[in-house]
């Protein structure tokens, strides 16, 4: 079953930390967001294969929008 990691706020996608084809663990940060000139670690509730990811540094998000798909 795929999880998902979703924006849990708007923001800029300010950096990506982990690649498609990457295991990761639990509570690992995975993306850094910039709002309002604050970063906001985005932590995966879930452990697996970093299958997509949706976003690009730079990016804009709104909160709700797909970050990273995991298998």
């Amino acid at each position: 079953m795929m999880k998902k990691i979703y924006a849990e706020m708007a923001g800029t996608v300010f950096q990506l930390l982990v690649n498609e084809g990457e295991q990761i663990e639990e509570g690992q940060v995975t993306v850094v967001l910039e709002s309002m000139k604050m970063e906001i670690p985005v932590e995966s509730k879930f452990a697996g294969e970093i299958k997509k990811i949706h976003v690009s540094e730079g990016d804009f998000v709104n909160e709700g929008d797909i970050l990273i798909t995991i298998g």
